[in-house]
């Protein structure tokens, strides 16, 4: 799925029906007692970062979302029912927290008491008007600071339904999302047919929440994950790290609006190329570091490129059907001194070698929540925005279920972008090529930088793309 911003995804006009938890469901979770698994560190940062924002009188949107659509005419209390299965599988839909002082307490409502309430909205037949209100009721709804924070809506036409649905991020990553489309579809299938699915039990993200808490409670600050982030935000001058470009911010722009970036940057044939040629050094995430490594030092001049990567925690196979945030970081350092020319073909297959070692030496650290680590930092981390750290990911999303249908059913994985001092990119493989997304501040001189950026990368896969198809079969630069 490609990711973008709900203005890109084509939205087209049609009735609008939504469904959100009945509020007799709602009513139930205020009486519950306390669930004694714990939020997730991520969780809890995310929530506390929210409240605090808010305290300031800062709204800045996070909700993430997913986009498809079901051919032909649909029949909506099929859909609704595979809507409710489907949330249904998934416990983290149905627990939330409450605040207790200045603790986050959990709750969670029991599956039988899961029930969706639906709203017939009305007729949309401006496609700016409908994508104006569905952003502007998703940051009602999917709001980290709300329970419950999702909400699906359908657009029903004669020819076709497109489903949009929102999530706070304290419930879905990427991952997640790109799974929706072919689970809901599968559901909505056994419904029309009056079958029902039996699978195996989708584990629960909260259980993976409790789980990784308790093995993150056992460090202290003098552990080696917590010295090595340590040293690395202590080279970054006491914070994490943005993209090392001008972005045309002074000191005080701490929250500035957000520009989207989405575009594809090489085709099939291109992206497999470079993965190729990459592959004995770790593969596209490497080539894709590597060479924003030597782009960033033509645009910049430092001398070492300082990021944080996103890996995955689903290490194992019990979670790779389950929806939750899994998702872990690490910082990498790419030293670039050496450089002379750095686009040259020679040093981008020395920086691939530089930067295979450091990403098997650092991946690791993803293992431990970044929240648990810089609540021990103290003193030693100072943020200075609540946009805490810029990223470059890399995921290959062509062997998600249905991902060879993403495009002929108009499948999105949906970000929202608001505000933030940081420059995030994420790059995803695809069946047609590679995919480029990211925010950045909406300054001339980011947007000027950006796209040196963009363009650099493309000419640069293109090159070394170009540059394999030429070798002799085997042979690399190792």
């Amino acid at each position: 799925m490609r990711i973008t911003e709900i203005q890109r995804c084509e939205v087209r006009p049609g009735r609008l029906v939504e469904w959100t938890l009945h509020p007799r469901a709602v009513e139930a979770a205020m009486s519950l007692p306390e669930d004694s698994r714990p939020p997730a560190y991520a969780q809890e940062s995310h929530l506390r970062r929210a409240r605090s924002l808010r305290q300031d009188g800062l709204f800045a949107p996070a909700w993430l979302g997913a986009a498809f659509d079901i051919p032909g005419p649909v029949d909506l209390a099929v859909l609704e029912g595979a809507l409710a299965a489907w949330a249904l599988r998934h416990e983290t839909l149905r627990s939330g927290f409450r605040w207790v002082g200045d603790e986050m307490r959990r709750f969670t409502l029991d599956a039988d008491s899961l029930l969706l309430h639906r709203e017939e909205t009305g007729d949309f037949p401006d496609a700016v008007k409908l994508t104006q209100y569905l952003q502007e009721r998703f940051d009602t709804v999917a709001d980290a600071l709300t329970w419950p924070n999702f909400i699906f809506t359908a657009v029903v036409r004669d020819d076709g339904t497109s489903v949009y649905m929102a999530f706070d991020h304290s419930n879905v990553d990427a991952y997640s999302l790109q799974r929706i489309p072919a689970e809901i579809h599968e559901l909505y299938a056994a419904g029309l047919e009056g079958r029902a699915l039996i699978g195996t039990p989708v584990a629960s993200y909260v259980d993976f929440c409790a789980a990784e808490r308790a093995h993150a409670d056992e460090i202290d600050d003098t552990h080696h994950i917590v010295s090595h982030w340590r040293e690395f935000i202590a080279r970054c001058g006491g914070k994490l790290p943005n993209f090392p470009v001008d972005l045309g911010l002074g000191p005080e722009d701490v929250s500035p609006q957000q520009k989207f970036m989405d575009e594809m940057l090489v085709d099939a044939a291109d992206a497999a190329a470079f993965e190729s040629y990459c592959r004995p050094y770790g593969g596209s995430l490497t080539g894709l570091l590597a060479a924003t490594a030597l782009i960033v030092h033509e645009i910049s001049g430092q001398p070492v490129y300082r990021t944080v990567v996103p890996f995955h925690t689903r290490a194992k196979s019990q979670w790779s059907d389950s929806v939750g945030w899994y998702v872990g970081c690490a910082p990498i350092e790419i030293s670039l001194t050496h450089t002379q020319d750095s686009l040259a073909p020679a040093q981008f297959d020395s920086t691939l070698r530089h930067v295979r070692s450091v990403l098997r030496e650092n991946r690791p650290l993803s293992r431990m929540p970044i929240a648990r680590v810089l609540s021990l930092l103290g003193s030693d981390f100072r943020p200075t925005s609540a946009d805490l750290y810029s990223i470059v990911s890399f995921v290959d999303a062509r062997g998600i279920p249905g991902s060879e249908r993403w495009q002929d059913l108009k499948s999105y994985a949906l970000v929202r972008v608001s505000q933030g001092d940081k420059a995030c990119v994420w790059i995803t493989r695809l069946h047609e090529g590679l995919q480029f997304t990211s925010r950045c501040p909406d300054t001339p001189l980011a947007d000027t930088n950006m796209r040196r950026y963009i363009e650099a990368l493309r000419n640069l896969i293109v090159s070394v793309a170009r540059q394999g198809a030429q070798k002799p079969v085997g042979t690399t630069d190792c």
